[in-house]
């Protein structure tokens, strides 16, 4: 697949705010940290997983390049600050502050395409209380959604061995997030969409021909076909299960021929697709239609697509479940501070010691995934370090991979990481990080994730209750 530009740019438009996608606690905090003095203190956030949803085997990092750009449009206009003002969400002198707001911190992070396992620090942000929470709902807003559709994405690829996927959920999903979905699916593997407002915006292949209206809309299923092919060519798509699939495709076939080439495809869309593909293969054949290809689509998921893989099928369309995440619509992810700085000028770190499973792990970690002789991932490992020197030499003994990359410096985004020359390139990257995890990574049914995670505490400080 080649993803090239359209006629707008790569990234999302900044035009627009997204200051006001966010939850009110997060101001309603920075007003009190304001108050009280603190809002300025040294701070690092961690977006992570507590676990992986719904027994997943690994998850997938999406959302990267979505979210920078959300980031750099992360502003408050006359038109958020007045409406703020109105609704009394937050007093004048926090208005005053968000006046002036910009992100100017820095964030690390799993790179896009990346694989990811239990408490992964996906991303790591580190500035001023103030700048770093209120970004929290927007950033957990775009990687659970993001997250979750490349990981489906990833497993349905998997289960069909190289055939092509295709993004058709569109019509399944709120109107921007059909467009967030079709960028994740690229990630896990997907190699076009039926989404034309994807296409444009991030260069991705587009695909579509008729639906069964098309063929309603005609007198006869002949006169349909041959509309067809007369306007897209004899090498278009034919939907053939509006009627009879047997008379369908020997109408396609001739419609294609009688236009002076063979037909391109048929699509399937109803019925037992196992049966029908072996039926229709054996028919094009039976023709002369050697070339024909067949792609499927009804409601397939990983499961459905794994069970056609002895099936004569040449590609998928995919829908609901693609854009639901196969059952698991988000990713579970969670941010959290894990270290600020205190009262004595000490980063000290902080953790939450809930019961019942929400309890989070304390300090700045530095992830790496270790890998064996035959280049097999063993193990997710996340150091504790008080420096990143130390974090990397920790990682580096222990044959580790580092897996963060940095994304924004100080306020500036590391262009690499969004646009379409990084969406070719973290759908490459995943290819290559699902590669490396062990076989029973790629095994559809629920299970324990691919690889442990340890943790690895260098510096000696332990987050206490307080």
């Amino acid at each position: 697949m080649t993803i090239t530009p359209g006629a707008l740019p790569a990234s999302l438009p900044t035009a627009a705010s997204t200051s006001l996608m966010t939850d009110m606690y997060e101001l309603t905090m920075l007003q009190s940290a304001l108050r009280a003095g603190t809002a300025e203190r040294d701070s690092v956030f961690e977006l992570f997983g507590r676990k992986l949803p719904g027994s997943r085997r690994f998850g997938v990092v999406a959302g990267t390049g979505r979210l920078l750009d959300a980031i750099e449009a992360f502003t408050f206009a006359p038109e958020q600050i007045d409406f703020l003002h109105r609704t009394g969400v937050v007093d004048d002198a926090t208005l005053d502050f968000l006046r002036g707001y910009r992100f100017r911190g820095t964030i690390r992070g799993y790179a896009e395409g990346e694989c990811y396992l239990a408490g992964s620090p996906l991303l790591t942000v580190e500035g001023t209380f103030a700048e770093a929470c209120i970004i929290e709902t927007l950033a957990l807003s775009i990687y659970n959604y993001d997250c979750a559709v490349a990981s489906a994405a990833s497993r349905m690829t998997i289960a069909a061995h190289g055939r092509p996927c295709a993004d058709f959920g569109a019509r399944r999903a709120h109107e921007e997030a059909a467009v967030a979905a079709a960028r994740a699916a690229v990630i896990g593997g997907f190699t076009a969409t039926s989404n034309l407002e994807a296409g444009m915006r991030f260069g991705i292949p587009t695909v579509g021909t008729s639906a069964h209206s098309f063929t309603l809309l005609h007198d006869s299923e002949e006169e349909a076909f041959a509309a067809q092919v007369a306007s897209l060519g004899p090498g278009t798509t034919i939907l053939v299960d509006t009627y009879d699939i047997a008379t369908g495709v020997e109408r396609a076939v001739k419609a294609a021929r009688a236009a002076g080439g063979e037909l391109g495809a048929v699509r399937l869309d109803s019925g037992d697709l196992v049966a029908e593909a072996f039926k229709v293969r054996a028919q094009l054949d039976a023709l002369g239609a050697t070339s024909t290809r067949i792609t499927v689509t009804n409601d397939l998921d990983e499961h459905a697509i794994a069970a056609l893989g002895a099936a004569p099928v040449d590609s998928y369309g995919v829908g609901t479940k693609l854009v639901t995440g196969s059952g698991r619509p988000t990713a579970a992810l969670v941010y959290k501070l894990v270290e600020r700085r205190g009262a004595d000028g000490e980063m000290a770190e902080v953790a939450k010691f809930s019961s019942g499973g929400k309890s989070t792990v304390g300090g700045r970690k530095w992830a790496g995934r270790v890998i064996d002789g035959a280049g097999t991932a063993t193990e997710e490992l996340l150091v504790s370090a008080r420096t990143e020197a130390e974090g990397l030499a920790a990682l580096e003994e222990a044959g580790a991979r580092p897996l963060q990359v940095p994304l924004v410096i100080d306020g500036r985004i590391v262009e690499e990481h969004r646009g379409a020359g990084a969406l070719a390139a973290a759908a490459e990257r995943h290819q290559v990080a699902r590669a490396e995890l062990p076989y029973e990574a790629w095994r559809l049914s629920d299970g324990d994730a691919a690889i442990p995670t340890r943790y690895l505490d260098l510096d000696g400080r332990t987050a206490t209750r307080r």
